[in-house]
């Protein structure tokens, strides 16, 4: 779908390199046909070897693009917009923001009204191909859909959305993995307490969490008929979970994720 698409990343940081390395992966993309801008390409010049056009030159990277992905900060899409928006044909070519907080709304203050315009919500796990992203759309094509779709497939899965949960996903989707990643360090520094070394505890750990998170995938279950199968009457599990429930598990949880999304509502 992507093989004979131009595809432009202004502000190519770490999200954007990640999705370079995805695309780098697809089957029939052309290396030729993407261009990755930054301030100072400097830490991109290696990705010439690659084919791809490394410059800092953001409006001959959107012109000759017919997807245009903006990895630039929030408070920088606007004067991207206004800088790339004389080359922009609304009837051609595809707008596609991945910065948090900015709605389609702000972004078509200086966009053509006609124009086809993403926002998407990628996370860190796009550096190894396990991202999940959710994105919407204004004056959407169906053409449009399936090229961004298999774009942000490039690097994991995708899922659209309404607009008014963008800012929900990125507290379950991006700022997620750090909620995750905070439990792993919870579960094996009480693992070094139990007597194993860091590195044992850390082995056994993460292949505990990859493996609960797989068995959801795979059975569809919901987590509570998967702790059910776990826990045995008057066993150490049901003792264990229900210290930590005790202790404010869950509700210090729920009360992390309200707190991010009040963070970003409030922004």
């Amino acid at each position: 779908m992507l093989k004979d698409t131009k595809i432009a990343i202004i502000g190519c940081g770490n999200l954007g390199t990640s999705i370079v390395n995805g695309l780098l992966e697809l089957e029939g993309f052309q290396p030729q046909h993407l261009h990755v801008t930054k301030r100072n390409p400097s830490s991109l010049f290696y990705l010439q070897d690659k084919g791809i056009r490394v410059h800092s030159d953001n409006l001959i990277a959107a012109k000759e693009a017919d997807l245009v992905i903006l990895g630039v900060k929030p408070f920088n899409v606007n004067a991207i917009l206004r800088e790339i928006k004389p080359v922009l044909d609304p009837e051609k070519q595809v707008v596609v923001s991945l910065a948090t907080g900015v709605t389609l709304d702000e972004m078509f203050e200086v966009l053509d009204p006609k124009t086809t315009a993403f926002r998407a919500m990628p996370n860190i796990a796009a550096e190894i191909g396990e991202s999940v992203t959710c994105i919407t759309a204004r004056n959407n094509k169906e053409e449009a859909e399936v090229k961004v779709k298999a774009l942000f497939e490039s690097i994991g899965f995708s899922i659209t959305i309404d607009e008014n949960l963008m800012e929900a996903a990125t507290v379950l989707g991006a700022c997620g993995i750090a909620y995750v990643l905070r439990f792993i360090r919870a579960m094996i520094q009480g693992g070094i307490q139990i007597g194993f070394d860091a590195k044992t505890a850390s082995t056994i750990v993460n292949q505990t969490v990859k493996g609960a998170a797989e068995l959801m995938i795979q059975k569809n279950m919901h987590p509570e008929e998967a702790i059910d199968k776990v826990t045995t009457p008057k066993g150490c599990t049901i003792v264990g979970l229900n210290e930590m429930e005790h202790q404010g598990f869950s509700a210090a949880m729920v009360r992390g994720v309200l707190a991010s999304y009040e963070k970003i509502e409030k922004t």
